[in-house]
């Protein structure tokens, strides 16, 4: 299995490429990267950070690796810097998917129900028409608002089942307790144990794992468990070791949640 994840490169934090690598390889893939961002921290509670935008380099990687001849089983895109980007990715996607490859698209847009810096309605807009060309989609609950208008993540959730064949809202607060959302042919819902605070790159290392364990071939449900399973374990962990949350989750000893998975596989 092949994959290629397209996400930013923040140097400090633990989150976008820095764990799709390990997380995917985790999984099986031979994973190669398209970098959208360079920066020297990510930008959640950091301040004074480089950042770096890569646009013009993308197509100058994207050349060379036709001519190695290149096609990937699965693409993962995360954090896209600008509309071009948006457009960028779904230029890749025709280019390097293999017809029967699994595209998964995580529409980085915000947090606590409002827009990361430098985003606005035009570029959720936008992140929606790539959402249109996934498999699976994997919003958390403010993206899944930003991308409806719909605060309620079972509404949220038939409304992005028309843009995408499987959308899965990630977690959100509901009636029932913290939950995550999920469309396979109606909706249903999954209870996940909360985990008290605020952990950044959580949702890339779900993203990561999620990716890798369908592009595998496991099922939408077996993957969805495996996923929460591994994401909790993480975060649990990083709970109880790391005092300073900014820099990322320690999945890194939970990472036999997948090795073995796939040794049974």
């Amino acid at each position: 299995m092949r994959a290629l994840a397209i996400n930013d490169i923040s140097c400090v934090g633990k989150c976008s490429l820095t764990v799709a690598l390990p997380v995917l390889s985790a999984c099986g893939a031979t994973v190669d990267i398209l970098p959208t961002a360079l920066l020297s921290t990510h930008t959640g509670g950091f301040t004074g950070y480089t950042f770096l935008p890569l646009d013009g380099e993308m197509e100058k990687i994207c050349r060379h690796w036709e001519t190695l001849g290149l096609s990937y089983d699965v693409i993962v895109s995360g954090y896209l810097g600008s509309r071009a980007q948006i457009d960028f990715v779904k230029d890749v996607k025709r280019r390097f998917l293999k017809k029967d490859g699994v595209f998964v698209v995580d529409p980085v847009l915000g947090d606590n129900f409002t827009f990361y810096k430098g985003f606005d309605e035009g570029f959720a807009a936008d992140m929606g028409s790539l959402c249109a060309l996934a498999d699976y989609i994997l919003p958390n609950d403010t993206e899944a608002f930003l991308l409806t208008g719909e605060r309620d993540p079972e509404r949220a959730l038939l409304r992005l089942s028309k843009l995408c064949p499987h959308p899965v809202i990630t977690g959100a607060d509901d009636a029932d307790g913290y939950s995550l959302h999920y469309f396979d042919g109606g909706a249903h819902k999954l209870p996940l144990r909360k985990v008290e605070g605020s952990y950044h790159g959580a949702g890339d290392v779900f993203a990561a794992a999620f990716a890798g364990c369908i592009a595998s071939g496991m099922s939408f449900r077996e993957s969805l468990a495996l996923t929460v399973e591994f994401c909790y374990r993480s975060i649990l962990r990083t709970q109880k070791e790391v005092p300073d949350r900014r820099f990322g989750i320690n999945y890194e000893k939970e990472l036999s949640v997948l090795t073995d998975a796939f040794k049974e596989s």
